[in-house]
């Protein structure tokens, strides 16, 4: 769109919403202020303008405000524009191809809405909003509450029900800025409707203007933030503090989706510096999907031997199982495929889709929760699972498409690191320090709010270590429930006393020799508590005449082959048998 008959000007006062007085060529003018909005940052004492001779010399207002210079960037005024331009690169292709209609002002229920189109057979609306409030980049609208913009958006949300296609279009009056987002300051409401009719089917979009001083044109796409805009900010900061001060990992180095998966498995119940030997002992027995999937039960859970959570483990078979089968061997390039998966959750899923292969997907974890409750100043209850959706659905909005591995494993880094728990992050060190709520008001120690877990249940146990001669007791625990399938010292439930101890020996058939009490010892699993004691009894040929169903093994067989859990970890030492990492601290 171009213009005729421009003037520069000095903009002097506003003295109500439609006029201005500007000085032109030396002469104080009586200038129309077409945008009837706050402009309060762009019309100031001094500034640059540029206004339209109106072609009527008889008009009572000979001249139209047309543009602003805001520092370099130059900004159009008229709010007679927005529309025009719209029409104008709709009509070239800018939005659909070849549009067979486009109307203006069309009325739809009890709203003028700006556009109706046809095109690709459908019914189009389109409301369009000019934007000019900007600050460091960022665009807002509006720059003044306004009822009918909220009214206008809700009867799209409508029209959308009926089988319209429907769009709210910002035509942002200037070039170069880096996103648009609601002005949840001035106008709350107006950012609830949008957000609520984008979810109902409504586009929004943003596009910039090339603007001149006699012309304005579209120029292209701007991104659109209707969530906290904070969020979109932080991204280059945080990208940049991660590639500066990530740790050197080996599951980083090589970022397969296997590799990517078993680690972050290992991951969710230990520290990193724990899981790294595992982690190298597992590829190098099990390097491939296939090879998991093959794997023996006794073999799997003996890799896992001291982290925990066996079922993981085992969960992870089936999934490995499940690829070989449905995805003839080939790890799935899909999130909701991978979603598919025995085993896997939102976060694995996510952590697998953008670490592995750059998709732009959320992880959202315990360290990712406790960073953005912080940044939001949110009191949501972080072990509610509504809350850890709608942080996923928060970043899923801004994560930068070429940059998803660096931007999620930064947050989860920066968990890490820096935003530590129990009130005591490191803030003076954080990137994110100037967009973060919970240190500016300083409740670190606050935020996040997690709730108190229920209290665990306890259980009293009585653990035997038999012994004759050079072999030992041990026994498989049951198929279902607590450890399943993994090897155990004898025990027995409650706190026997040494008698006590001794007649069960005697009952189960074996002779004692000798006994000696070896204390007491705790393990705490999610949901109980194991309270122990135990005794260490020499027995007379213990495995001719014993009558429960035990195996009798060596010592260094036990190590080797039969996974033991790290409850038993106390007592398994008086057999000189390590558990997990611990046997292979020596090597």
């Amino acid at each position: 769109m171009k213009y005729e008959r421009i003037y520069e000007g000095t903009f002097l006062e506003r003295p109500n919403r439609f006029i201005a007085y500007i000085d032109i060529d030396g002469k104080k003018e009586t200038v129309h202020v077409k945008n009837t909005g706050r402009c309060a940052e762009l019309l100031i004492p001094g500034t640059k303008v540029y206004v339209q001779k109106a072609e009527n010399p008889e008009r009572k207002t000979k001249w139209d405000l047309i543009a602003v210079l805001k520092k370099d960037r130059l900004i159009n005024m008229d709010s007679q524009v927005p529309n025009a331009a719209a029409k104008e690169w709709i009509e070239g292709g800018g939005l659909f191809r070849e549009p067979a209609l486009i109307r203006r002002e069309y009325t739809y229920g009890k709203s003028r809405i700006d556009l109706y189109v046809e095109a690709e057979n459908k019914k189009i609306l389109i409301e369009v909003k000019g934007v000019t409030l900007e600050e460091d980049g960022v665009v807002r609208f509006p720059d003044a509450p306004s009822d009918r913009a909220v009214k206008h958006v809700e009867e799209l949300a409508g029209a959308v029900k009926e089988g319209y296609e429907c769009y709210v279009l910002f035509v942002v009056q200037m070039e170069g800025v880096k996103f648009f987002t609601p002005n949840r300051d001035t106008h709350p409401a107006f950012c609830k409707a949008l957000k609520e009719a984008e979810k109902a089917g409504v586009k929004v979009m943003a596009v910039d203007c090339h603007v001149e001083k006699d012309k304005i044109e579209v120029k292209g796409q701007v991104p659109v933030i209707l969530e906290d805009p904070r969020l979109y900010e932080m991204r280059d900061s945080l990208i940049s503090w991660y590639r500066e001060n990530r740790r050197k990992l080996p599951w980083r180095e090589d970022p397969t989706p296997y590799h990517v998966w078993i680690s972050e498995i290992m991951l969710q119940q230990t520290r990193v510096e724990a899981v790294k030997p595992y982690y190298a002992r597992f590829l190098k027995a099990l390097p491939t999907v296939k090879d998991l999937a093959e794997a023996g039960e006794d073999t799997l859970l003996k890799l896992w031997e001291g982290l925990g959570y066996y079922n993981r483990v085992r969960n992870m078979q089936k999934a490995a199982q499940q690829i070989m089968m449905d995805f003839d061997g080939q790890f799935p390039d899909h999130y909701e495929a991978i979603l598919s998966l025995k085993g896997i959750g939102s976060y694995t899923a996510g952590a697998i889709s953008a670490f592995a292969y750059g998709l732009p997907k959320a992880a959202v974890d315990g360290n990712v929760l406790r960073v953005l409750s912080r940044i939001l100043g949110s009191r949501e209850d972080i072990m509610k699972t509504s809350v850890k959706k709608q942080m996923e659905e928060k970043l899923e909005k801004v994560i930068p498409p070429k940059e998803a591995s660096d931007f999620g494993q930064g947050l989860i880094e920066l968990g890490a690191l820096i935003c530590l728990p129990n009130g005591e992050p490191k803030c003076r060190e954080c990137p994110l320090q100037k967009w973060c709520s919970a240190y500016r008001e300083g409740l670190q120690s606050e935020i996040p709010v997690r709730r108190k877990p229920k209290e665990r249940k306890k259980e009293k146990k009585t653990v035997f270590i038999f012994r004759d001669g050079e072999k030992a007791a041990i026994r498989k625990r049951p198929k279902k429930g607590l450890l399943a399938g993994l090897y155990e010292l004898p025990n027995e439930k409650g706190h026997l006393s040494m008698e006590e101890a001794v007649a069960y020996s005697k009952k189960i058939g074996l002779t004692p020799v000798r006994v000696k009490a070896l204390g007491e010892a705790k393990h705490i699993f999610s949901h109980v508590e194991w309270e122990m004691t135990g005794y260490f009894i020499w027995v007379d040929e213990l495995e001719k005449s014993c009558r429960e169903p035990m195996l009798f093994v060596r010592p260094e067989e036990v190590e080797k082959e039969y996974p033991i859990p790290s409850a038993f970890e106390k007592y398994v030492g008086y057999l000189n048998i390590r558990l997990g990492n611990d046997r292979y601290s020596e090597e």
